[in-house]
C-alpha cells in the first residue's frame, strides 16, 4: 500500500492490529506515525503510546505491550511504534543486541486486537530468505515509504502549495526542487518558509527562493564542478571560500568533488553505452535526479577531460594525506589550473 493510501485508510477504516511501514523516506515515515496518533487521538507522553529502538530493546517488549490492555486510548487500542527492526535485514552492525524471535514469531500469528503494533522498518528492503520477515510481511498491512519517483515529488509538493494557496512560477518553482536534489523529505522542511513569506501574497520569485532556502553543500560542490569544468576559476574559488566561510574543510570538499566528478564519468561512460536515466540511477546506486544533473552536464565535455579531472583530484588526495603539500594551496593551484 502506498504512504497516501495508507493514510487515508488509517483516516477512515478499521485499524489492523499490525503495520509494516517499510522504505526510508524520512518525512512519510513521520506522517504515518503521526496520523496513527491522530487517529487513536495520543500525545507523545500518553500511556497507552509506547516507542521501541530495536536495536537496544528487546523485541519480547513490544509483544508484551501490544498484548496488554488499553488504559484510556480511544477505541480501546494502545499503540506501539517500533523501528530499527535490523534483524528483518541482512545487514550487521556493532553494539546491536540479538533479538529472540521466540515471542514475536507466536505473536505473529495470532496478533492481539488490543494493541496496534507499527513497525518501521526504514530500509530499502527487508531479508526475505529470513523467515521472520516473510511472516511479517504476510501477517502485516505493509506500507510503502520508499523515496518518491521524481515526478511524484513535484506533485506532492505542487499539491502542498496549492492546498496553502501559494503560487510559484516554474522557474521558481524549478529552483526550489533543484535546491532541496528532488527529494521530499528535504523539500518539505524548507517549505515552511515558502509558506510563512507567502502567507501574505508577497510574491516568491527565483531570487526570493535562493534567499530563503539555503544551498546544501552537494549543491555548491555542483556548482564549484561545472565552473571548474568550464575553467571560470574565480567563481570556483569564490565558491570554495564560501565553503570554509562555512567550516567546510579542504579535504571534505576534495572528497565530495571526486565524487562528483567519478559521477560525471560513469555517467558519461554508461550514456555512451546506451544506458537510460533510470538504469543508471540503479546501476550507481544514486538519486535519480543527482542522474538528471549529470546527463545534462556531461553532454558538454568528453570522457578525457573527466578522466584527467579525476586522475588529478585523487593523485592531489593523496599528496595531502601523506603530508606531502599544503592542502589549501593545492586546492588553490588545482582550480586555477583548470582556467587554462
Amino acid at each position: 500500500m502506498k504512504a497516501q493510501e495508507a493514510l487515508q485508510a488509517i483516516k477512515e477504516k478499521p485499524l489492523a492490529p499490525l503495520y509494516l511501514v517499510l522504505g526510508t523516506e524520512s518525512y512519510l515515515q513521520d506522517r504515518i506515525k503521526q496520523a496513527f496518533m491522530e487517529r487513536l487521538q495520543l500525545q507523545k507522553d500518553d500511556l497507552d503510546l509506547v516507542y521501541f529502538d530495536l536495536e537496544q530493546d528487546p523485541l519480547n517488549l513490544v509483544v508484551a505491550e501490544a498484548q496488554a490492555p488499553s488504559l484510556f486510548s480511544l477505541e480501546d487500542k494502545r499503540l506501539i511504534i517500533a523501528e530499527n527492526p535490523l534483524f528483518l535485514t541482512a545487514e550487521k552492525k556493532s553494539n546491536v543486541i540479538d533479538q529472540d524471535l521466540t515471542d514475536f514469531l507466536s505473536y505473529l500469528k495470532a496478533p492481539s486486537d488490543s494493541g496496534v503494533v507499527v513497525i518501521i522498518a526504514p530500509y530499502e528492503k527487508l531479508d526475505e530468505r529470513k523467515k521472520v520477515s516473510k511472516l511479517l510481511k504476510k501477517q502485516a498491512v505493509v506500507i510503502d515509504v520508499q523515496p518518491l519517483k521524481e515526478q511524484e515529488v513535484e506533485r506532492y509538493i505542487r499539491q502542498t502549495l496549492t492546498a496553502e494557496n501559494i503560487q510559484l512560477d516554474r522557474v521558481a518553482f524549478d529552483t526550489f526542487m533543484q535546491l532541496t536534489e528532488m527529494d521530499l523529505t528535504k523539500a518539505m522542511q524548507e517549505l515552511d518558509k515558502l509558506l510563512l513569506y507567502g502567507a501574505n501574497g508577497a510574491p516568491l520569485t527565483k531570487e526570493v527562493i535562493l534567499q530563503l532556502v539555503p544551498k546544501s553543500l552537494e549543491n555548491n560542490i555542483f556548482e564549484l564542478t561545472e565552473n571548474v569544468l568550464r575553467g571560470d576559476a574565480d567563481k570556483a574559488l569564490r565558491i570554495y571560500e564560501d565553503l570554509h566561510l562555512q567550516g567546510e574543510e579542504t579535504i571534505k570538499i576534495n572528497a565530495i568533488l571526486i565524487g562528483q566528478v567519478r559521477l560525471l564519468l560513469q555517467t558519461k561512460i554508461l550514456t555512451k553505452a546506451g544506458y537510460q536515466q533510470a538504469n543508471i540511477a540503479q546501476t550507481l546506486k544514486v538519486h535519480p535526479y543527482r542522474v538528471k544533473l549529470a546527463m545534462q552536464q556531461v553532454r558538454k565535455y568528453d570522457e578525457k577531460q573527466l578522466m584527467d579531472l579525476y586522475d588529478e583530484l585523487v593523485e592531489n588526495d593523496y599528496l595531502v594525506k601523506t603530508g606531502q603539500m599544503d592542502k589549501e594551496f593545492l586546492f588553490q593551484l588545482f582550480v586555477l589550473k583548470s582556467a587554462h
